[in-house]
């Protein structure tokens, strides 16, 4: 097999330099250009990023979310159910029926690689906005119901400790 940008992304040396990203910085690596003016916002915004060119979708996780930066339809339910295995909902239009929903599915059939980029909150209590935190890929477990699916997916490398307890704690209530 071929070695990829996707190959060189989850590489070790790779993997420590995307350690804290923000959505721009990972696709300055994935070498696709996104333009986030004011007058023009980023097709990522609702949290997922697909680059077709190399297969691959990105998805971006805040586990703590607000109402002030939320509205409620986006108020994801998105948790680490243990060190390996993450429970993440879908955007609300994605159906198991839809391409976008049989995309995940049928990620392994698709050959689609999926990356997971999470962050404990969108600002720190400073105000400033936090970078994401690279997981790593992840392949499709199962899923349950529809608009939005409940997906989990199991990661290759175990969450990190610091992480995995504040996520541990909002699946918990």
């Amino acid at each position: 097999m071929e070695l990829g940008i996707y190959e060189s992304l989850i590489s070790n040396s790779i993997r420590r330099r995307l350690a804290h990203l923000d959505r721009k910085q990972y696709f300055v690596v994935a070498d696709k250009k996104i333009d986030t003016t004011y007058e023009k916002q980023s097709s990522n915004r609702e949290g997922v990023a697909l680059n077709r060119d190399l297969n691959t979708e990105a998805l971006f996780v805040n586990l703590l979310k607000s109402e002030e930066d939320f509205s409620p339809t986006t108020m994801y339910d998105d948790y680490a159910i243990n060190e390996t295995l993450f429970h993440w909902q879908s955007q609300n239009s994605t159906s198991p029926d839809s391409e976008k929903g049989k995309s995940y599915i049928y990620q392994e059939d698709f050959n689609k690689n999926i990356l997971l980029f999470v962050r404990e909150a969108k600002r720190d209590s400073d105000g400033f906005t936090h970078g994401y935190v690279f997981l790593g890929p992840v392949d499709f477990v199962d899923y349950k119901d529809s608009k939005p699916m409940s997906i989990k997916w199991s990661l290759e490398e175990p969450i990190p400790n610091y992480l995995w307890k504040e996520s541990a704690k909002l699946a918990a209530g």
